[in-house]
């Protein structure tokens, strides 16, 4: 694998432990500011709704912009986010900071997949992306528990520095390892957006939004249900915290070549087993290594949904990667917020601690259904597309039927109708020299 995917890997590994840290600091940082811990975690949507307001913002505007300097900009605006969280005198202004560094995250993964994907060749995009998203489970198993443990000993404003310094040492991984990529030629705002009105790649985006919001609804309050419902002590929460981390990195690891071998079926599998261990999670917890197994399990099956879901909008609208895999984060993380209010809604309600699994199998079942929808779909249209081929190689001259036989995976409107990858970006071996 190239250089430049570590580069990637160590931007996702600082843009994980800012994003998933907040979820064992809430305790700490509801006592220091004075509020629940339900309402702090607004924190946790306030990111969120900066990736979802930042992903289609910040990528349209930074169009043009060759993708080295834009990966260099979006890191840049996430260490000054972070440093602004670590500075807020009060909640209104950690909510502000905290929406600050959300708003390049969702950019900044679709302009790198995009970038991962160029760097390799055809067959391996999907691992490329899985190994640049290595770094956002990496840090949940090193960054999260590492932070959350200096937040509880020297206060959580000191978490957020580290995660500035972090921000500082993945732009130097960049500007030295990153090669110099230009924007397409094609490359047009208009035509992106136009691209993203596909109704296989909105199906997608759907899929995001309902079914990963059954991870968040649970992982956002993980910290407080270690020690409230599974009974361990606070020291334990890294720990807590370090296996879910585990669990995304071996699901990270499954997804890639899954992934390239067969898409669909990858994707449907991970939703129906979220939805399997959401369901059983409340009836574990209570035994505490069956609780911590059931944590591995939901971090695992949760992120191996993950890959195929990017790969799949970027393969649906590949003449709009990059806003594709972009508004892919936004709907990643409008199902974080959308999980974190859900979480919180059931605890308020006194439904118990563990209530917000059984929010999350809810979530993940209407993914599953959406994404089961969205193949059912996808295979009438590449069957009519074969229809319409076959038809149209069979009217044609003997000396023009290589060419409708070549033009048979497509359908009139560029959708493809296979679930591998396509060389929807040029590769490292035919794209412009860097």
């Amino acid at each position: 694998m190239p250089l430049a995917l570590l580069a990637l890997a160590v931007s996702a590994f600082g843009i994980g432990t800012t994003e998933f840290v907040m979820m064992g600091l809430l305790p700490h940082v509801a006592d220091d500011l004075g509020t629940s811990v339900p309402t702090a975690g607004y924190l946790v949507s306030a990111y969120a709704i900066g990736v979802v307001l930042g992903a289609p913002l910040l990528t349209g505007l930074g169009s043009r912009v060759p993708r080295k300097k834009m990966l260099l900009l979006l890191m840049a605006l996430f260490t000054i986010g972070n440093l602004a969280s670590a500075l807020a005198p009060d909640f209104g202004w950690l909510v502000a900071g905290r929406l600050l560094a959300g708003l390049p995250h969702g950019a900044f993964f679709g302009v790198g997949a995009v970038v991962a994907a160029r760097l390799v060749s055809e067959g391996r995009q999907a691992r490329a992306v899985a190994t640049m998203f290595l770094g956002l489970t990496v840090a949940n198993i090193v960054g999260v528990p590492a932070a959350t443990l200096l937040g509880q000993h020297l206060g959580w404003r000191a978490t957020f520095l580290v995660v500035a310094a972090i921000g500082l040492a993945a732009m130097a991984a960049l500007a030295r390892l990153v090669p110099h990529i230009p924007v397409e030629a094609h490359q047009d705002v208009r035509r992106e957006l136009r691209a993203l009105g596909n109704r296989q790649v909105i199906l997608g985006l759907l899929t995001a939004v309902f079914g990963f919001a059954g991870v968040f609804a649970v992982y956002s309050y993980l910290s407080a249900m270690t020690t409230k419902a599974m009974g361990f002590g606070e020291s334990s929460v890294t720990l807590v915290l370090a296996l879910f981390g585990i669990g995304m990195t071996l699901g990270a690891l499954a997804a890639g070549p899954l992934t390239d071998r067969a898409l669909r079926p990858t994707l449907y599998g991970s939703l129906g087993a979220l939805a399997v261990v959401l369901v059983a999670f409340p009836f574990t917890v209570h035994v505490q290594w069956a609780a911590l197994t059931m944590v591995v399990l939901l971090g695992a099956v949760g992120f191996m949904t993950t890959t195929p879901l990017q790969m799949l909008v970027m393969n649906k609208a590949k003449d709009a990667p990059t806003l594709a895999s972009a508004s892919n984060h936004s709907a990643f993380n409008l199902a974080n917020a959308g999980g974190a209010w859900l979480g919180g809604v059931a605890i308020a309600a006194g439904w118990g601690w563990t209530s917000p699994a059984f929010v999350g199998a809810v979530l993940a079942v209407a993914g599953l259904a959406i994404a089961a929808t969205a193949g059912f779909l996808d295979r009438g249209e590449g069957k009519a597309s074969r229809v319409v081929a076959a038809h149209a190689a069979g009217a044609a001259p003997s000396s023009a039927r290589p060419a409708a036989h070549a033009a048979r995976p497509a359908l009139e409107d560029g959708t493809v109708t296979r679930d591998e990858p396509e060389a929807a970006w040029p590769s490292a071996g035919s794209g412009p020299s860097s």
